[in-house]
Parts: C-alpha cells; sequence; structure tokens
C-alpha cells in the first residue's frame, strides 16, 4: 500500500441543529488527484474547512493526520505553514490589485517591512510561467477573465510551497477550454509531485482526472474508489452520491403544447461600452404554451445578452424590436414592466443577481411580487411567511426555518428559493439561464421536475444552458446562437450534440 499523505480520522462537524460531518474518515496518498464527489450540503466543503483550519482545532471532533503526525490547525495560516492550500469556489482575488500583488498578499516578500518589487515581479513571472500564464506580473487581475484568475489563485498557492491543493468546484465558472487547460494543469501538478484535493460536481472531469474518489453523502463516508482497482463510472458515482440508481437524469415528460404565447421579433443590440459591436442580430424567436425551449450556442454566443436584453433592456444599448404575448405587443422596457407583463428571467449567477444572501429565505422568496404579502405599502408577515412554508414545502427545500439565511443553504437549495421567487411573481414566461450550474445531479432532477411542471401549467420556458445533455434531454424544440445570432432550429427528435455544433460551423463558414 502507498505510503499515506493525509488521514483524516471520524471527523465529526455540528452547527446548531445540524450534524454536517459524521465520523467521516479519508485517506490521500501522495502524488494523486483525489477527488471528492456528493450532492449539495453532503459536507464536502465543511471537510476541507475543517482541515485547511477554517474550522479551528477544538469546533470538531477527529484527527487530521498529515505524514503521521497529528495537526491541530487553530487558523489557515498554521495549515499553509504545513503546506495546505485551499482554493475556494468564491476567488479570493482582489480585483484593483495587480497579479503579483495578489499572489504575495499576505506572503509579501519583504526585508524591514519594505517589499521587494524587483523579486516579487521575478518570482510571479516564474510562477505564472508553472501555469501557463503569459500575463505581464503587474496586469490588474480585473483585466483577466475568470479561467485566468482560477489559475493565478493556483500560481499563489505555488508561491506557498504547497504539498497538498485543495480545489473547490474550480471549474464550475470557466468554460469548457479553460476547463480543459486547468484540470491538464493539476495533471502537469501530479507529475511534479503535487497532491491534489478535487472537489467538483463535473462527474466526466472526475473520471477523467482523477486517481481516487471519495463519495460523501448526508455528512457520512459512502465508499473511496480506486482508479485500476474498482469499476468507476458515473452510474456507479451517481448512485453512491444520491442513495438510489439513476438511470434516467431527465424526468419523463408528456408535453401538451398549445398555441404561441411569446414572440421576440427583429431583436438587434449593441454592447453597452463598445456600441460599435453589435450583440444581437436581427433576432426572431418563440415559445409556445407548455413547450421547453432552448437556445444553444458556445461561450460568447450572445444567449445571455439576448435573455437580458429582453428581460427589462438590463443589458445592451441601441435596442430595437418587438415582444409579444399572446399575440399583442407588450412592453419590457424596464424590469418591473417586464414583470407586470408576466416575463421572469433566472439569471445565471443566483449569488449576484439572484439572492440577497444575507436575507432569509422568507425575504428572497417574495421579493420579486411584494404586492401579494403587503397593503398599502405595508409586508404582511404572516403572509410572507405563509408563501416562503408553501415553496419550501413544494420543492422540498432543506433548511430547518424559513428564516435561515440564502447565503447558509448549499447551491441547490438557493437555486430552489430564486425559482420560488420567480414563480411567486407569477409569470406566463420564464427565460432560466444556466439553471442548474453548480449544483450535484440529485439536485439537477429535482429541477428539471421543476421546470417541468412549469411547462405542464402551460408556461412557455426558455432554457439557456452550457451543457448540451441538458438541452436535448429537458427541451422540446432548440434554437442554436453563434456571435449574437440564431443560426438554426432543430425539433427533438432531429436534435444532437453533432447537428448543434454543424449548425455553429456552418454560420461560421468552416463547414465543408
Amino acid at each position: 500500500m502507498s505510503e499515506v499523505l493525509l488521514e483524516m480520522r471520524n471527523i465529526t462537524k455540528t452547527f446548531p441543529g445540524v450534524k454536517a460531518l459524521d465520523r467521516v474518515s479519508l485517506q490521500v496518498v501522495p502524488h494523486e488527484i483525489h477527488a471528492l464527489v456528493g450532492e449539495n450540503g453532503a459536507g464536502k466543503s465543511t471537510l476541507m474547512n475543517v482541515l485547511s483550519g477554517v474550522y479551528p482545532y477544538g469546533t470538531y471532533e477527529g484527527d487530521i493526520l498529515l505524514e503521521g503526525q497529528v495537526c491541530s490547525f487553530k487558523d489557515i495560516r498554521q495549515s499553509e505553514e504545513k503546506g495546505i492550500v485551499i482554493i475556494h469556489q468564491e476567488l479570493a482575488l482582489v480585483p484593483y490589485l495587480s497579479i503579483a500583488e495578489n499572489i504575495f498578499l499576505g506572503n509579501e516578500t519583504a526585508k524591514n517591512g519594505v517589499i521587494n518589487w524587483h523579486t516579487t515581479v521575478q518570482r510571479t513571472s516564474e510562477l505564472l510561467k508553472k501555469v501557463g500564464l503569459k500575463e505581464n506580473p503587474n496586469t490588474l487581475v480585473k483585466d483577466i477573465g475568470v479561467g485566468k484568475q482560477q489559475l493565478v489563485e493556483i500560481a499563489k498557492a505555488l508561491s506557498k510551497n504547497v504539498k497538498l491543493l485543495i480545489l473547490d468546484e474550480p471549474t464550475a465558472a470557466l468554460n469548457e477550454n479553460d476547463s480543459q487547460n486547468l484540470l491538464d494543469l493539476l495533471l502537469e501538478l501530479r507529475k511534479q509531485g503535487i497532491t491534489s484535493i478535487l472537489i467538483s460536481h463535473k462527474l466526466n472531469e472526475v473520471v477523467r482526472v482523477a486517481n481516487s474518489i471519495t463519495i460523501i453523502r448526508d455528512g457520512m463516508t459512502i465508499e473511496t474508489l480506486k482508479v485500476g482497482i474498482d469499476d468507476i463510472n458515473e452510474d456507479r458515482i451517481i448512485k453512491g452520491m444520491v442513495g438510489r440508481d439513476m438511470t434516467h437524469r431527465f424526468p419523463e415528460r408528456k408535453p401538451k403544447i398549445g398555441e404561441v404565447i411569446f414572440e421576440v421579433k427583429n431583436w438587434n443590440a449593441y454592447h453597452p461600452l463598445n456600441e460599435e459591436r453589435q450583440i444581437s442580430k436581427d433576432i426572431n424567436i418563440n415559445v409556445r404554451k407548455g413547450e421547453i425551449v432552448g437556445i444553444a450556442g458556445l461561450m460568447g454566443a450572445g444567449r445571455t445578452e439576448l435573455a437580458m436584453g429582453v428581460f427589462g433592456k438590463s443589458y445592451g444599448k441601441r435596442i430595437s424590436g418587438t415582444v409579444m404575448k399572446n399575440g399583442q405587443k407588450i412592453d419590457t422596457g424596464t424590469v418591473s414592466k417586464a414583470i407586470k407583463n408576466g416575463i421572469a428571467y433566472l439569471s445565471e449567477d443566483r449569488k449576484a443577481s439572484g439572492l440577497v444572501l444575507i436575507k432569509d429565505i422568507r425575504f428572497n422568496v417574495t421579493l420579486a411580487n411584494l404586492g401579494d404579502v403587503s397593503q398599502k405599502g405595508v409586508i404582511d408577515n404572516y403572509k410572507e411567511s405563509q408563501a416562503a412554508t408553501e415553496f419550501r414545502k413544494k420543492f422540498s427545500i432543506k433548511t430547518p426555518s424559513i428564516f435561515q439565511k440564502t447565503i447558509n443553504l448549499s447551491g441547490g437549495n438557493q437555486q430552489k428559493v430564486v425559482l420560488s421567487k420567480w414563480i411567486f411573481a407569477k409569470p406566463d414566461i420564464l427565460i432560466l439561464d444556466e439553471p442548474t450550474r453548480g449544483i450535484d445531479v440529485g439536485a439537477k432532477y429535482e429541477i428539471y421536475g421543476i421546470i417541468n411542471e412549469l411547462a405542464a401549467d402551460g408556461k412557455g420556458v426558455i432554457v439557456i444552458s452550457s451543457e448540451m445533455p441538458e438541452l436535448l434531454g429537458m427541451c422540446d424544440r432548440i434554437y442554436v446562437m453563434d456571435e449574437g445570432q440564431i443560426c438554426g432550429e432543430l425539433m427533438r427528435e432531429e436534435a444532437s450534440q453533432e447537428a448543434i455544433m454543424k449548425m455553429i460551423l456552418r454560420s461560421r463558414g468552416r463547414d465543408n
């Protein structure tokens, strides 16, 4: 058996009213990528926060051993001194500081309190080279993309002589190309002797790079699978995560599609900062009652820009075009007008644009339709609580109370709160932008069920997703977008990943 780098024995962590971890054990051997998988709320991030000192020694039960030595970390600094570095899902970079300043923030190259900038920049250049970045060390972090920011975080970890690198959902906000680059980097770091723990919901990525996979469910260790020893596939991992077989990733549905309920005609819009750049070009789409319509496209195709433009002209300038509902022209010129006309838009970024995280579930559920829970401008607390309780029960939102702050919910439960908010607004059209981003397969299945219910109630549903299997599994019809325009339309029976990509390539003049 290989020498053990890290061992966590019988870790138990309790929060008020909730046992987050129940005697969880984990072994990580040197020079491996060890994946940690489980549903939202299973305890993955909590376990890593125990390991890294975010939850200090004394606030949990059990033992942490690094290279055979018992560790009692009181804070992150102590764990980093031992070579354990965690990169959280929410990046901890300062946008208006340079790459070099961010990498050595709190770990400055200084003598007698004076920073040696020459050495700082030189070391930054060396670290950036290791992670495959060619950026100038003096570039501000705000001026590079999210994919490059993730690599800067890894460079920052390498500056601390990392032995064990923990990455919590590192590819959640990345496009496919950036995700592949980051995974390739992890494989390269493994060759260089760095051990990694990877938390990810993207099981295809886990299967591709991991040497070992530990499955956690409801705060308990289910099993650890070893590549080359165990039979590893996505279905087996999913069964361990959710406790049941999921032979059908998408709920069964018999669509009842009616007349056209929603149309966007001759839609044009330009970039808000560069008015010469057109982001929506002569777009025409429609949705029928009870229909789920997908919008497919590569990163940068203009799908979100279109959705936000239609929903209250929230993005873009020099916007023109017509929005029709039940054959009549409607005014969606502001967000409030769009909502009054029965349009709802679920943002791809629930934390920034979907929820008020410091507020409780009750507050968030009623936020888009305060008129139904108030009288003469005064909110009726009983009605508000009644509405939130109804949605908590209907959508199985896992929480001790409707007074729980949404920041403390798992990603899947946060998404259910956002959906509750928009459904409480009583829309006829729902535009769902990446409705399952950053949530696990079990929670995805529940979200799909909610979407199906909306369609069954006669709503028109538009789903924007970067996951083609999701669009193919859920949608009755798919529009394909590329470079701000619709380049094709596919019915469910003719849709495939290959057909979608052919349309995109054809629109770019590359199809032979």
